[in-house]
C-alpha cells in the first residue's frame, strides 16, 4: 500500500471513529445549533431598532423559561430511568413522558391566554405581548419535537438529534437571513414563520415515531408517579437554572432602564453561550452514563465519570474564557454591530466590559454544572434543587441591588460570578457527602482525559485500518 493510500485509509479510520463517538456527535449538534443561533441573533440585532429587538429578546427568554417548567417535570427523569429498563418498561416510561408533557402544555396554554385576556395593556406596555399571544401556540406545536429530542438524548442517538436540531434551527436561520436581505417582516410575521418551521420538524418526529406520543396509552400510574416524584425536584431545579440566566433580563425589563437596556445586556449574555457549547455537549453524554452506573450500583464508576467530565471541561473552559476575554470587543461587534460597542449614554453600561465579566463567570461553570448532574444521577434531585434555590435567591437579591440601587448593568454581571461561586461550594458539599470525593482528582482526571485522547489519536495514525 502506498504512502498516499495509507494516509487516506488512516484519515478514513479516524473520521469513522469520530463520527460514531457520542461526545463528538453531541458537540457537533451543539455547535450547529450555536452557529444558527448566533448568526440569527446577529442578523435580528441588525434588522430591528433597539426597542423592537428588546421585545424579541423578552419573547425568546420568556419562552425558554416556560419550556424549562413544561419539560423539567419529566426530561431529567426520563433520561435517568430509560438508562436501565427493559423494553416493556421503556414504553411505559415513554408513554408517561408524553402524557405528562401534553397535560402540562394544555395547562400552561390556558393560564397564559387567561392572563393575556385579563391584562392586555400592562402586558404590551412591558414588552411581553409577543410571548403571551403566540407562545401558547408554539408550545402545542413543538411538543412532539421536544419529546423526541429528550428520548434521543436518553438513548444517546446523537446522530438523529443533530439532524432534527439542524433542520429546526437551520430552517429558522434561513428565514431570518431571507428577511434580512429581501424583506422587512414585523415581529409577529417572524413568529409566524417560526411556528411554520416547528410544524415541519414536529411532523418529521411524529411520522418517524421518534416523539413517543403514540405510546401515551401505555403509561401507568406507577411510571407516572416515578417520573413525577423525581420531577417535582428537577422541575424547580430547571426553572431555577433558567432563572439564573433570565432573571437578569426580567429584572432589567421591569426597571427604569427599560427594553433598550435589555437589548444591550442581551448581547454579552448571548455570547456566554459560546462558553456553554462544550458544556452542554459533555453534560448530554455524562448524565446518561452516570445514571446508568448509579442504577447498576457502580458507585466507583460514577465517581470516575464525575472526575473525568469535570476536569476535562474545566481545562477546556480556561481556553474558552481566555478567548472571550481577549476578543470581547470583536465578539460584541460580530453579534450586535457597532451600535453596541460604545458606552450607552443612558445606562452608562458597556457591552464589552460585561462580556469580560462573563468570561470570568465561565470558568466556574463546569464544576457547578457537574455537581448538579452528579446529584441527579445518584437520585438526589432534592439536593440539586436546594443548591439551585440558594443560587437563585442570591442572584435575584444581587440583581435588585445592582439595578435599583446602583443602576449598573456591570454589577448585574458581577452577581453572576458570586452566585456561581456559591453554587460550586454548595453543590460540591452535597455530592461529596454522597460519594466521598477527592477534589484534586478532578484536575488530574482532566489531564488524563486529554492525554488519553492524544494517545488514541497517535495510535490511529500509526495503525491505520487495513
Amino acid at each position: 500500500m502506498t504512502n498516499t493510500n495509507l494516509k487516506t485509509s488512516n484519515l478514513k479510520s479516524i473520521l469513522h471513529k469520530l463520527t460514531r463517538e457520542a461526545n463528538f456527535l453531541s458537540l457537533v449538534a451543539n455547535l450547529a445549533i450555536a452557529f444558527f443561533g448566533f448568526a440569527g441573533f446577529a442578523l435580528l440585532a441588525r434588522s430591528y431598532p433597539v426597542e423592537l429587538f428588546g421585545q424579541w429578546v423578552l419573547y425568546i427568554s420568556s419562552a425558554a423559561f416556560i419550556e424549562m417548567f413544561r419539560f423539567g417535570i419529566t426530561n431529567t427523569a426520563i433520561i435517568r430511568y430509560l438508562s436501565g429498563v427493559d423494553q416493556d418498561d421503556r414504553l411505559k416510561y415513554v408513554g408517561s413522558n408524553g402524557l405528562i408533557g401534553l397535560i402540562a402544555t394544555i395547562f400552561i396554554l390556558i393560564i397564559l391566554w387567561t392572563i393575556y385576556l385579563i391584562f392586555p395593556q400592562p402586558i404590551h406596555h412591558a414588552g411581553y405581548g409577543l410571548f403571551f399571544a403566540w407562545y401558547p401556540i408554539m408550545a402545542l406545536i413543538n411538543l412532539p419535537l421536544n419529546t423526541a429530542l429528550v428520548i434521543m438524548q436518553a438513548d444517546q442517538k446523537f446522530g438523529k438529534l443533530l439532524m432534527i436540531k439542524s433542520i429546526n434551527s437551520g430552517g429558522f436561520f434561513l428565514v431570518i437571513l431571507v428577511n434580512y436581505i429581501f424583506f422587512s417582516m414585523n415581529l409577529t410575521q417572524l413568529v409566524w414563520m417560526q411556528l411554520g418551521i416547528n410544524v415541519i420538524t414536529s411532523t418529521i418526529c411524529m411520522v418517524n415515531g421518534w416523539d413517543g406520543l403514540r405510546h401515551i396509552r401505555k403509561a401507568t400510574k406507577q411510571t407516572n408517579k416515578v417520573l413525577l416524584d423525581f420531577g417535582k425536584y428537577t422541575t424547580f431545579t430547571l426553572i431555577g437554572t433558567n432563572l439564573l440566566r433570565s432573571a437578569d433580563t426580567l429584572i432589567i425589563s421591569l426597571s427604569p432602564l427599560g427594553t433598550a437596556a435589555v437589548a444591550l445586556y442581551s448581547i454579552p449574555l448571548k455570547l456566554t453561550e459560546l462558553q456553554q457549547i462544550p458544556l452542554r455537549s459533555f453534560v448530554a453524554t455524562a448524565f446518561p452514563k452516570m445514571s446508568k452506573a448509579s442504577v447498576q450500583g457502580k458507585i466507583e464508576e460514577v465517581k470516575e465519570l464525575f472526575y473525568t467530565y469535570s476536569g476535562a471541561m474545566f481545562y477546556l473552559f480556561i481556553l474558552a474564557s481566555l478567548t472571550t476575554f481577549i476578543f470581547a470587543d470583536f465578539f460584541v461587534l460580530l453579534l450586535g454591530g457597532r451600535q453596541y460597542l460604545a458606552t450607552d449614554p443612558f445606562t452608562g453600561a458597556n457591552a464589552v466590559t460585561i462580556m469580560r465579566i462573563f468570561s470570568i463567570y465561565g470558568l466556574l461553570l463546569p464544576i457547578d454544572r457537574m455537581t448538579g448532574v452528579g446529584l441527579d444521577s445518584i437520585n438526589r434531585p432534592d439536593k440539586n434543587f436546594q443548591k439551585v434555590l440558594l443560587m437563585v435567591i442570591a442572584n435575584v437579591i444581587g440583581d435588585l441591588i445592582a439595578v435599583f440601587v446602583f443602576k449598573s448593568l456591570e454589577l448585574v454581571a458581577v452577581g453572576s460570578i458570586l452566585f456561581t461561586i456559591l453554587g460550586v461550594w454548595v453543590g460540591y458539599y452535597f455530592i461529596n457527602r454522597q460519594l466521598d470525593l477527592e477534589f484534586r482528582k478532578i484536575f488530574s482526571s482532566g489531564i488524563e482525559f486529554y492525554s488519553s485522547m492524544y494517545r488514541k489519536f497517535r495510535k490511529s495514525k500509526s495503525n491505520p485500518a487495513r
